[in-house]
């Protein structure tokens, strides 16, 4: 269950509802989980778009015996599973040498310079990366007064792709571009991790089609997505135990995560009755889990089988 907002924007990812329909579902499915004999629990995951409260969860092992997780993100449109990709995160903090920017500019080493070349140098990379590999950042610091030459500045970047390997590759590149920045202009940058690293999303066909299943009984459609975008620390959960992440649209323009679009949908009447659909969408995959012969088996085959190892 997550319930979490986005700085400067609010709830534009939808967690306030993603977190109510989780704690809906579970209250529902707690009158009845003494009659099929299973167990559930709700558990809180804070902090997935800052420091990924399930990748700590997961280091300590609490999904490790689940045979199960799952949750529902929203979106602008109904969807089965979701696909992410791996990420990480790095900081480049460049060092320079503070100097008067117009009576002594040539005592300087300018640290903004460094952040500019890693971002002109990124650009240069970008033609020669696979097409699921995603680089972006922005300038954390750049700088005290424009007097001043700078003397310390700070680029943050994502990196992101479907594949764990492609990945370790390319943040290798980055991080030699912005070696190479700092060699060109005679500052010194340090490298750290920004945020945890997250994994893609382990796929886990016979989950799916259980929630195709629910989604069919409650009129939606059928939609899958067979290739990642985002990234979530959702990702590392799944690869402690089964982990279904479906999409439930609270609205239908083709508005996009995380703007303030998107974050009015998800405050008035459209997110309360995407509430209660998400929460029969939840306790019905919990009710079919354990009265349908074979659905558990079939998520455990799928989650241990050979190509998902």
């Amino acid at each position: 269950m997550e319930y979490e907002a986005l700085p400067g924007v609010g709830h534009a990812c939808g967690h306030n509802v993603s977190g109510s329909m989780s704690l809906q579902a579970g209250l529902a499915f707690s009158k009845v989980v003494e009659a099929v004999g299973g167990k559930r629990d709700i558990i809180g995951t804070p902090d997935e778009e800052a420091d990924g409260g399930k990748v700590v969860m997961a280091e300590q092992g609490i999904f490790d015996d689940y045979d199960l997780a799952m949750m529902i993100h929203l979106d602008s449109r109904n969807r089965v599973n979701s696909r992410f990709l791996a990420l990480d995160g790095l900081e480049f903090s460049f060092a320079g040498k503070a100097s008067h920017a117009a009576a002594a500019p040539w005592d300087g080493r300018n640290a903004l310079n460094g952040v500019q070349l890693i971002f002109h140098a990124i650009d240069m990379l970008r033609q020669h990366v696979k097409d699921d590999v995603r680089i972006h950042g922005i300038i954390a610091e750049g700088g005290e007064a424009c007097n001043i030459v700078p003397e310390k500045a700070v680029a943050h970047f994502f990196i992101r792709s479907k594949e764990r390997d492609c990945l370790d590759k390319i943040k290798a590149n980055v991080i030699d571009c912005a070696k190479g920045s700092a060699l060109a202009n005679q500052t010194e940058v340090k490298i750290d991790k920004l945020c945890p690293t997250l994994s893609d999303l382990k796929p886990n066909k016979a989950g799916d089609d259980l929630i195709a299943d629910c989604f069919l009984e409650f009129g939606l459609p059928d939609n899958r997505e067979e290739y990642g975008s985002g990234a979530s620390d959702i990702g590392n959960a799944s690869y402690c135990c089964p982990t279904l992440y479906p999409r439930l649209a609270v609205t239908d323009n083709g508005a996009s995560l995380h703007t303030r679009e998107f974050a009015e949908f998800v405050k008035g009447e459209p997110a309360h009755r995407v509430i209660h659909s998400g929460a029969k969408i939840l306790s019905l995959a919990c009710l079919k889990l354990f009265h349908e012969p074979g659905i558990a088996e079939r998520i455990r085959e799928d989650f241990e089988g050979p190509e998902n190892r």
